[in-house]
């Protein structure tokens, strides 16, 4: 399928990431020398994609500024400095500048590396697999052991069908890794104005429309200062280069 437009959360408080983040937003804090937000930029970039929108909240004008002199791609603010709106009424409230038809939606603050010698990346998978007919929501997965950072158990099994469904403790588990395709239709019964996007990953896997896209590669999250050189680590080991 075609997907033109995508959505970045980079609203978040970053609070895990103190000291760091008194002065500087989660989405630019860098691992091995780029801003977080820049891997997920880079990524849509690869997937042809130029109409993105971010919606900031904490030190909004640094992440603004910043994002103004990125290249390549037009990139929209939706401003949520009066009020957090959680990642789900984040993207209800940027749906008049994303539109009617599927689109991507990242993580600011988690990004993945993609395997070497790949003739296709996660993105172009997702898209190619991504069907409104049978789905609502699309989710990039990875196993435990392509997770750097991760300390959870899990979020979902996987179906031999590509079905999610809730991780209960039994069967692989695999981790929601911060790439989603999903088609705004999924928000039509929801009134509230903050709500968190798990709620609609519920009623699409309850409504069997919630599906797995298995990432190939490595996935990285990076919550504390500490966790800075874990990843740069986990980085230069995977791409078998010095860390930085």
């Amino acid at each position: 399928m075609t997907i033109t437009s995508a959505m970045i959360l980079a609203a978040g408080l970053g609070t895990r990431m103190r000291p760091i983040t008194d002065t500087l937003p989660k989405p630019l804090v860098e691992v091995a020398g780029k801003p977080l937000i820049a891997y997920g930029l880079e990524a849509l970039g690869r997937a042809g994609i130029k109409n993105v929108v971010v919606n900031v909240h904490y030190l909004a004008p640094l992440l603004a500024d910043w994002l103004s002199a990125w290249p390549g791609a037009h990139i929209r603010i939706s401003d949520e400095t009066a009020e957090l709106l959680d990642s789900g009424g984040g993207i209800v409230k940027a749906l008049p500048m994303l539109g009617t038809e599927p689109f991507l939606v990242l993580n600011a603050d988690t990004f993945w590396l993609e395997e070497p010698g790949s003739t296709t990346d996660n993105l172009a998978r997702m898209m190619d697999r991504f069907d409104s007919e049978s789905m609502d929501i699309l989710l990039m997965t990875a196993r435990l052991d392509q997770a750097t950072g991760h300390t959870g158990a899990g979020d979902f099994t996987i179906g031999d069908d590509g079905r999610l469904t809730r991780y209960k403790g039994a069967g692989d588990p695999v981790i929601y890794a911060g790439a989603i395709i999903l088609h705004p239709s999924i928000f039509r019964d929801i009134s509230e104005k903050r709500f968190s996007i798990n709620r609609c990953f519920d009623t699409a896997a309850g409504e069997g429309r919630l599906f797995g896209s298995p990432m190939h590669g490595h996935w990285l999250t990076v919550g504390t200062p500490e966790a800075i050189a874990e990843a740069e680590a986990a980085r230069a080991a995977y791409l078998g280069e010095p860390v930085p």
